[in-house]
């Protein structure tokens, strides 16, 4: 793989673009904001992390201008844009490149599929820290432990290639036959931490307490009672676990709902909560406190959108 195409700009997808670059591979950064495009092209992203700081050159193109040619299609959007992402490069199906999505939530796999073929798509999740600190700035520190697989058994073929790509990037990849299992455990770590942020406007440490917890593992339960209905043999307790060392030693965090609460964004409720409640519906599994949960970000997004016009 020597031509990479990452479909959004943000933290992530600048993160992975320039330590891709740093490894010699051809990548261009795709996204919709033209000024922070032109602002990479004239002067490429600076990047910070364990190794030092450096300033890396990265072409960035608008969708509409991609001709090819491309191994590998990477997407980074917000689950909320992960559609309309897809089909504004969908004229690159035809070139029959790898398309490998590591975002958070469920369902993004499904809509690279619709485009790029089933047996052409990897999935996975991305435990890697990564924060946007100007508009051509990207910070990462610490681990970057990356799980990936196939969406279907013939797409695993193609997993051992993107790994080493990724290898090569200072990313820790592994290969997993079970990738679902990988991202549901995530699912369900977002899900409990995310949304309850966002309500209660509250950092980590804010909700390292009885009521916190008592809502985060709720919210993990019942992800866990979902997948389950679904095959998937989660881990509740490991789960659990998880969220108590994430409130108890990174207190400062926020949330990237959170985040979106704050700057005025879509949050991506529905791809996380949302999808958890859905599901549940659908397999007979109740959700009580994720949908309630799910329905009070939706209550607060349409007041701040309608206050917004």
């Amino acid at each position: 793989m020597k031509d990479v195409v990452i479909i959004g700009a943000g933290a992530m997808g600048s993160l992975f673009a320039a330590r891709m670059v740093e490894a010699g591979v051809g990548v261009t950064l795709v996204d919709v904001d033209e000024e922070r495009m032109s602002l990479i092209n004239r002067g490429g992203l600076l990047l910070l992390d364990d190794h030092g700081e450096r300033r890396v050159q990265i072409r960035a193109s608008h969708a509409r201008d991609l001709s090819g040619p491309v191994d590998l299609v990477i997407l980074f959007t917000k689950g909320i844009h992960s559609r309309a992402a897809v089909q504004s490069v969908s004229h690159l199906a035809g070139l029959f490149p790898i398309a490998l999505t590591l975002q958070n939530g469920i369902g993004n796999a499904e809509i690279l599929a619709e485009t790029f073929g089933p047996d052409r798509v990897l999935m996975g999740t991305a435990h890697v820290p990564a924060d946007i600190e100007a508009p051509d700035k990207v910070i990462s520190h610490g681990f970057a432990r990356i799980s990936l697989g196939g969406f279907t058994t013939a797409a695993q073929s193609h997993a051992a290639a993107a790994a080493g790509l990724l290898h090569k990037a200072k990313f820790e990849p592994a290969v997993t036959v079970e990738p679902l299992l990988a991202i549901w455990e995530k699912l369900a770590f977002n899900a409990a931490l995310n949304a309850l942020a966002m309500v209660a406007e509250a950092r980590n440490g804010q909700m390292n307490n009885d009521a916190g917890l008592r809502i985060a593992h709720s919210i993990v339960n019942e992800t866990v009672a979902v997948a389950r209905a679904r095959g998937i043999a989660l881990d509740a307790e490991g789960i659990r676990q998880t969220v108590n060392v994430a409130l108890a030693k990174h207190p400062a965090h926020e949330a990237s709902m959170l985040q979106d609460r704050r700057a005025g964004r879509p949050s991506e409720i529905e791809s996380i909560n949302g999808a958890v409640a859905s599901a549940g519906t659908s397999l007979g599994v109740p959700t009580p406190i994720t949908s309630t949960l799910t329905d009070l970000v939706r209550m607060i997004e349409a007041k701040n959108a309608s206050s917004s016009k």
